[in-house]
Parts: structure tokens; sequence; C-alpha cells
């Protein structure tokens, strides 16, 4: 069943100016009981992501690069959907639905070290939106620009609600030099309403280079001059957990170190997607997903080891 609820809470690219409006919805759902402590908690809430260093182990990550690998072998073989190339370059960009393409994936969506993070900010049983592999090789790997994931999953998809989160688990290190995430702590506070429209089947140019759906450099000129900007980097295995309204981007890699990194969106199952705001037919599943199956966590996560609770 969907929501009951359809009024449009965040409209964007309606044609109008760019503007900036107050979230209408909390940033940690529930009571807050889980694996993160006080501190961990008031660090998200105010700042919109945490990173933990370390949170999974060499040999963890090791097996995850390599089932990896041969799914992109495999997807390339088939000419997948799900597999995303660089226009210029026609190099792998992006690899999606990998936790249903993949046991070992599917294992790691119901890790409790993330599932039961997702669980305690989002207030209850989660599903997998999305889940995807971003890769960026040495020396050419492609930059994604500033947005905010909400922004497009409402607009595109019909996530109603801000009751979402992101997932990044490094496979390589991420160094200041190689690309690495970049976001403005704070801006999740925010809601970033983008000038222009929609066009039919937009996801197909957008995974590549996104345009329609970028805040205007005014906006990020103040969001950035109030928060500043966070790359946080560190070894493999570490985890970037960040809220869905964040804004997040990431430069070229011209260093000759490769960066990739896995993802697993997490969305609450009272957040479930309704018709796409924007009034077109929705993304595809692999782009999104309406399975609103919970995930059901591998592991108990009464804590974190290194965090305080």
């Amino acid at each position: 069943m969907e929501p009951l609820e359809r009024a449009d809470l965040y409209p964007s690219r309606v044609g109008g100016a760019p503007s900036l409006s107050p979230r209408l919805d909390p940033v940690v759902h529930g009571d807050g009981c889980g694996p993160l402590g006080a501190r961990d908690l008031d660090h998200y809430k105010k700042n919109g992501f945490l990173f933990i260093k370390g949170l999974f182990s060499a040999a963890e990550v090791g097996a995850f690069s390599a089932e990896l690998e041969k799914l992109r072998a495999a997807e390339i073989t088939r000419r997948s959907p799900a597999i995303v190339l660089e226009p210029e370059n026609g190099k792998v960009r992006s690899l999606f639905d990998i936790h249903r393409t993949s046991r070992v994936f599917a294992g790691l969506a119901r890790d409790g070290r993330l599932a039961g993070i997702a669980m305690q900010l989002l207030g209850g049983p989660v599903y997998i939106h999305q889940s995807r592999a971003n890769l960026k090789p040495g020396f050419d790997g492609r930059e994604f620009y500033w947005h905010s994931d909400f922004e497009t999953w409402h607009v595109e998809d019909g996530m109603p609600r801000m009751r979402a989160l992101s997932c990044a688990l490094s496979l390589t290190e991420n160094t200041p030099f190689n690309g690495p995430l970049m976001l403005i702590p704070g801006s999740h506070l925010h809601y970033v309403s983008c000038a222009g429209q929609t066009p039919e089947g937009h996801y197909q140019v957008s995974l590549r280079r996104q345009e329609v759906g970028t805040p205007d450099q005014e906006t990020l000129r103040r969001l950035a001059a109030e928060g500043g900007i966070a790359a946080p980097t560190g070894p493999a295995g570490s985890v970037l957990l960040f809220e869905c309204n964040l804004q997040h981007g990431s430069t070229g890699n011209i260093s000759p170190w490769p960066r990739s990194n896995v993802f697993l969106v997490y969305n609450s199952v009272q957040n479930r997607l309704v018709a796409p705001f924007c009034g077109l037919q929705p993304r595809p599943e692999f782009i999104a997903s309406r399975d609103f199956t919970p995930i059901v966590s591998a592991r108990p996560a009464a804590g974190l080891p290194g965090r305080r609770n």
C-alpha cells in the first residue's frame, strides 16, 4: 500500500528559480537506541554524516573487491543496463543493484554493522532503496557534481520524506588525492529546490553526468560559507554514513591510485515510494527499488568497535 499522504512537501524542478527552505523532517528518527552512542548521534544530527574508520577488516574488503570485479566483468559481458559507463572513455562509472545480483553484497546489506545503524537512525525497519559501486580509476576517474540525493529520489522516484541514508564502504584507501567524497556539513538542514524541469528518461543521462537537479552556485556558496567542506579520508574498510539530503560531490581522480566505494541506501519502510513527484514514469527497478521487504540483520549490533555509547 502507498502512504495516504501525497502532498509534495519538497517541490523542485517546477520551472521557477532555485530556492532554499528549512528541512521539515527530523534527522534522527525514533529514540536513538542502537550501536551509536550519544556523541556520534549528536555529530550526525549537526553535520549530516558520520565517518567510521576500519569498520571492516582487510580480509572482508578483499572478498568484496574480488566479488565486485567478478560482477563488473559479468555485467560488461552481457551489457546490462545496470552498468553505467563514462561518456568520454567508456570505462565503468557505476554498477547498480549489486545487492540483488550478488549473495556477497546481499549479505553486506544485512550486516548488523550497517543495517543496525540504519535502523537506529531511521527509527525502525528499513529496506534497500538502491545499491551501487562507484569506480574512479587512476588518472581519469570522472567527477560527480554537487547534489542532494533526496532531491532526485523525491522528484524522480517518489520518496516522500527525508528518512533515508547512504552507507559508503571504501574498498580502496580514500586519500585527499584520488577524488574522495566531499560533503557540506549542515547542508542537510536545508532543502534546495532546483530550477528547470525533469526530462523524460532523465536517468539515462544523469547517471553519467548530472546537470538537471543540481544546486545553483549561489546556494552552494551560501551553504559552504555556513558549514565549510569536509572530505573524510581513511583506509579501505572505512564507512561513511550520510543523510539523504546532505549536499555532496567529488572531483575527478588524476592521481595514480583508484578509488572504489560500495553504496547501500537504506530507506524506512514507512517512507516507501509513491508515484514520482515530477509526474513522469518511475525510474527502473535497478535504480529505485519498489520491493519494500524489510532487511533482516544478520548479526546483532549492540555496539561498534571504538565507538563510545
